[in-house]
């Protein structure tokens, strides 16, 4: 009973906190004069910071989920996303006795054991976990990540409460249909409870740091399994300076131009070679090694894109880079669903309008913020009536992060220029893999058995058709909402002509003389006429009262 009590008062403040800075337009999406404003337009009365304050004391969830509404410029106005970049996930560290507690637990032997040192003091510390340094017994220096005790329970209390809250919003609002909170909720639920298991971390290392081999100017550590957990991940000790705290004399010294381009181009490859894409690569989970690399970790946040919509990324980034606003409409419109309401000649006009700005931006400036364009077709997106999809704002916030990266690193850097020339080698890439002889082959088979088993097929086909045989089943029809609504209807026509024979009736009969009287008539007519006045009052009622408007239809996909 306590704890229900406790998840009902949760709750209450969850909603209290979104009823608070809901005027601010927060979670209430955003119209096309919001979405053209920009930071320096905004108010500064301080309630996005006031906001964000907020976000840190509702606890760790809280801080995930203002870390995860950075990428959804279509629920957050342009100054609070800003607020919420600058978002601090430092919390005081966990007592050294429960830190060992959960990695004795965890690896089944004492930390003496498993470790020749282990410093008490942490490296740092996040609202999840904790990290310390350490030696293994081989003397390889390493980095141990903790998980905070007690925080999973915390997190899933929270969720609950979200989803909760979420559906109601889903089904009495008109940005719930919209936006989908309950989807983006159960979405951000997927996620966090995967970087919860650092398995998933570790095996996110491995296959960075593999597919990134052709990049030497960057550095993934390697996981050590042996010593990796569902709550503690073991990896190599990464020692360097982060990127934002980089001296201009170091830059004047060393080309960190080369650092930065590789950065690029290889999380370009992540996302459009390999459909992997790291949501969080900020400045603060990137070091400058001493030997002069860029070392990348926290992977945990690491989302993956199906082949189909990865082309369609690629295709709608490099039409955005190359100022084609058609094309960009229409691979934005094929990703997205559209929603009963989707104007799509204002889209079109809008996007339109959005794609020829930046490409102007970038003949006045060095740099062209591709991410930020990208985050921009999710809000015009959304007021339009396009519900785009997740992967389109993660990629506008990893493009983000990574151009902030990239001008921390070389403030000259032609961010454009590395993303166009990059992208047309992909596309060459892509081509050559087209025409390789293995796939070549493979096409050249799929066209034979298609000849092959072609004359059979349509020989039958016309055979059916002659012989007045060809049927066409549709399936799923007696499960729709279709033959439950024309039941409805068919029980309400019947009803009706019931009320009408009986009213009929007693119009008749009341002519009819009779000992049997009821206010003054014929008691048979006068019964038949209350009968038939009580159902045709019910119909009336129950059309008033109990049907409900249609739910609006929704389109995915190209049409």
């Amino acid at each position: 009973m306590t704890e229900k009590a406790s998840g009902i008062a949760r709750t209450a403040q969850i909603v209290r906190f979104m009823l608070k800075y809901r005027s601010a337009g927060i979670f209430t999406g955003l119209d096309l004069d919001a979405a053209e404003l920009h930071d320096e337009d905004m108010p500064s009365d301080g309630r996005p910071e006031e906001f964000v304050n907020d976000l840190e004391a509702l606890g760790p969830t809280f801080v995930k989920i203002g870390q995860a509404l950075s990428t959804r410029p279509d629920m957050v106005p342009p100054a609070y996303l800003a607020a919420l970049e600058r978002m601090q996930d430092d919390v005081s560290p966990v007592p050294f006795e429960e830190i060992r507690e959960v990695i004795e637990a965890q690896l089944g032997v004492r930390l003496s054991k498993a470790f020749e040192t282990f410093d008490e003091s942490p490296l740092g510390g996040a609202s999840l976990a904790q990290v310390h340094r350490a030696t293994l017994r081989d003397g390889r220096a390493v980095a141990v990540k903790v998980q905070r005790p007690g925080i999973l329970d915390q997190l899933y209390g929270d969720l609950d409460s979200l989803a909760s809250v979420a559906g109601r919003i889903d089904k009495s609002t008109d940005i719930g249909r919209r936006v989908r909170f309950a989807d983006w909720v159960h979405e951000f639920r997927r996620t966090l409870i995967a970087e919860l298991d650092y398995r998933t971390e570790a095996e996110n290392l491995d296959r960075f740091a593999e597919r990134l081999q052709d990049y030497p100017e960057l550095f993934v550590p390697r996981p050590v399994w042996d010593y990796t957990r569902k709550r503690v991940l073991t990896m190599d000790l990464v020692s360097g300076t982060k990127v934002t705290d980089i001296s201009g004399m170091r830059r004047a010294e060393e080309n960190l131009g080369d650092l930065a381009g590789a950065l690029m181009r290889g999380y370009l490859d992540q996302v459009l070679v390999h459909g992997q894409i790291h949501a969080d690569p900020h400045p603060g989970n990137l070091l400058l090694t001493t030997d002069g690399r860029l070392a990348l970790f926290d992977l945990g946040m690491v989302a993956h894109v199906p082949p189909r919509q990865r082309d369609r990324l690629f295709q709608l980034l490099f039409a955005a880079v190359d100022g084609r606003g058609e094309d960009v409409v229409r691979e934005s419109i094929a990703m997205g669903t559209r929603l009963e309401d989707f104007d799509e000649e204002l889209y079109q006009r809008e996007v339109g309008q959005l794609v020829s700005r930046f490409a102007a931006h970038s003949t006045h400036a060095k740099s062209l913020s591709e991410g930020r364009m990208m985050l921009e077709l999710t809000r015009v997106g959304t007021a339009c009536g396009l519900r785009t999809p997740s992967e389109l704002s993660l990629l506008g916030k990893t493009l983000l992060n990574l151009e902030m990266v990239c001008t921390a690193l070389d403030p000259d850097m032609d961010v454009k220029r590395v993303v166009e020339n990059h992208l047309q080698k992909v596309m060459q890439d892509r081509m050559r893999q087209s025409m390789s002889p293995a796939k070549i082959a493979g096409e050249l088979l799929d066209l034979q058995a298609l000849m092959r088993d072609a004359p059979r097929k349509v020989s039958d086909t016309l055979s059916l058709l002659s012989e007045n045989r060809l049927q066409v089943k549709i399936t799923g029809l007696e499960e729709s909402h279709l033959m439950e609504n024309l039941q409805k209807i068919a029980n309400r026509i019947s009803a009706a002509l019931v009320t009408a024979s009986l009213i009929l009736a007693s119009a008749l009969l009341m002519r009819v003389e009779s000992t049997m009287r009821m206010f003054g008539y014929p008691a048979i007519a006068m019964v038949l006429f209350l009968i038939g006045t009580g159902l045709g009052l019910t119909i009336v009622i129950s059309a008033l009262m109990r049907d409900r408007k249609a739910p609006r239809s929704e389109e995915s996909g190209p049409r």
